[in-house]
């Protein structure tokens, strides 16, 4: 985590006559057509994917299926196997992929993380790994007396920030403890106990998705980190709130760790993952 400055000490489906009826489109046909092979793709996408069961989902007869299906089939939004039915087509991982690309994390979490520092009234931050440290991507300052002194590009070491325990948590042991040997001053190894004791705590986080910086990255300064995934489920980034001991009792902290937690799930939902 970050230094805290002393300048000032810190603030701041209806059923009719047996037939499923489709929601009224107030729409023009073109529109009412593009609505309609949408829910082609989303009914697919749920598992319905031979024409019988797509048509009764659907409440569109077998031919205005078929023929929806059949263009989608064409454009490469599906894929189709006499055999095995619908799937899903390489079209629509090409337009993932370059959707992922377009939405840069920052830009889709920075709102998620203004809101969590004006419910908490703390500094929140979001950071990722790279090249085995933590990369401070953004930062909301807190509305208290103190300033939590850290700096959008700063790097920090995975084993004593918040936000660096929650992007390994989905990584082994092995690769925990590879983290935390890198913690000793002066080249020295740390002693086995205060390595063990860092794994224990590891393990807890995993268990709960959500982890905490105690006192470990500066004297009086404590973080609750919580991970965001990608569409893929994968680890991509991490947000924090961030304050001194005084505001961050344990209590808080239990507290804390369900908004935090909350915040990550809506920016990971935002970058595609469901739970």
């Amino acid at each position: 985590m970050s230094d805290i400055s002393r300048g000032t000490i810190a603030g701041k489906g209806d059923a009719i006559a047996g037939q499923h009826k489709q929601p009224e489109r107030h729409a023009t046909p073109g529109a009412q057509t593009l609505m309609r092979a949408l829910d082609v793709l989303e009914a697919i996408a749920g598992g319905t994917v031979d024409l019988a069961a797509l048509s009764a989902k659907l409440g569109t007869t077998r031919t205005t299926t078929h023929r929806l299906a059949s263009a989608l089939v064409d454009r490469r939004y599906l894929n189709f196997a006499p055999r095995g039915g619908y799937s899903l087509g390489p079209k629509l991982l090409e337009l993932g992929f370059q959707a992922q690309r377009d939405m840069p994390l920052r830009q889709v979490a920075h709102a998620h993380l203004v809101r969590l520092a004006e419910r908490t009234q703390d500094t929140v931050q979001l950071g990722i790994l790279d090249d085995g440290v933590v990369l401070y991507l953004d930062k909301v300052p807190g509305q208290r007396r103190f300033e939590i002194r850290s700096t959008i590009g700063d790097r920090h070491a995975v084993w004593s920030t918040g936000l660096g325990k929650a992007l390994v948590l989905d990584m082994a042991e092995p690769e925990w403890a590879s983290f935390f040997d890198q913690s000793g001053i002066g080249g020295t190894r740390p002693s086995a106990k205060a390595r063990q004791q860092w794994l224990e705590r590891m393990r807890a986080y995993a268990q709960t998705g959500v982890a905490f910086d105690l006192e470990e990255s500066a004297p009086e300064l404590r973080c609750v980190a919580a991970p965001i995934r990608d569409a893929s489920g994968v680890i991509v980034a991490a947000l924090s709130v961030s304050s001194i001991a005084q505001y961050m009792q344990p209590e808080r902290m239990q507290e804390l760790a369900k908004d935090v937690r909350a915040t990550a799930v809506a920016v990971s939902r935002a970058l595609g993952w469901q739970s």
